[in-house]
């Protein structure tokens, strides 16, 4: 199977006609499947920061990649290594033992949405990405459903915290977690106007620092985005979910 799936991504790749070269990566004309996975390197290790959208030749790609299995299985290991963690960690018991989540493309995805807007080779879309997700169609990311269920059994008291827009998306993503299983959550965060013109990595620091202040311990934070995890009062470990969709500093 791992063959099969090997072809389906060399085949799907070759087949994009290479439009256009990115700026910060040498493009490599006589392989198109390796400049990509050299590419998707890149921006999960972060070293290629503030990118705009996925190269056009790389649309084939990312969208095997998001749809043949692999990410799939990418996810399922980084809940296995934070299992790993959470079997060396002994609670106090007093309910103040935290764990934070993003939502968008790390408890929910979005690649259904992103499949029309060529898997990230179109540019953000903010209009767009809010009609989509006022329908609360966005389906569970199974490893991390079941990992979320973990931890609340566990005893975590896990933060849901996100950049939608609290006033014209709550009710939507409340629907949308609750028919998807993320149900006994402690609290979904959202910005609200007095953070709306914050960067995601000041947003989402500000928000952890108020929950330390409120005596809350971050045991872990998990997000698709370096900015969810980035920062002051980022946890005790975080784990970066693969997306290479889109970028949000």
């Amino acid at each position: 199977i791992h063959k099969r799936v090997m072809l389906l991504l060399i085949f799907l790749t070759i087949s994009v006609v290479a439009t256009s070269a990115s700026p910060w990566i040498p493009m490599d004309g006589n392989n198109p499947a390796s400049y990509c996975l050299s590419w998707r390197l890149a921006i999960e290790t972060n070293n290629v920061r503030a990118w705009r959208t996925v190269p056009l030749q790389c649309m084939r790609y990312v969208e095997a990649y998001m749809l043949a299995g692999q990410y799939d299985r990418d996810v399922e290991l980084i809940g296995e290594q934070v299992r790993v963690y959470l079997n060396e960690i002994v609670l106090p018991g007093d309910g103040m033992d935290a764990w934070i989540l993003d939502v968008d493309d790390t408890c929910l995805s979005n690649v259904y949405y992103y499949r029309l807007k060529r898997y990230g080779c179109d540019p953000y879309d903010p209009t767009g990405f809010r009609t989509w997700a006022m329908k609360g169609e966005s389906p569970a990311i199974q490893p991390v459903l079941e990992l979320f269920n973990d931890l609340i059994e566990i005893g975590f008291k896990v933060f849901l915290v996100t950049g939608r827009d609290e006033e014209t998306l709550r009710q939507a993503t409340v629907e949308n977690l609750h028919n998807q299983g993320f149900t006994g959550y402690e609290r979904l965060i959202m910005r609200t106007a007095e953070n709306k013109k914050q960067s995601a990595a000041t947003y989402k620091t500000t928000i952890r620092k108020q929950l330390m202040e409120e005596n809350y311990r971050i045991w872990g934070n998990v997000g698709d985005q370096w900015s969810d995890i980035q920062g002051e009062y980022s946890g005790n470990r975080t784990f970066k979910i693969p997306n290479p969709m889109y970028f949000v500093p």
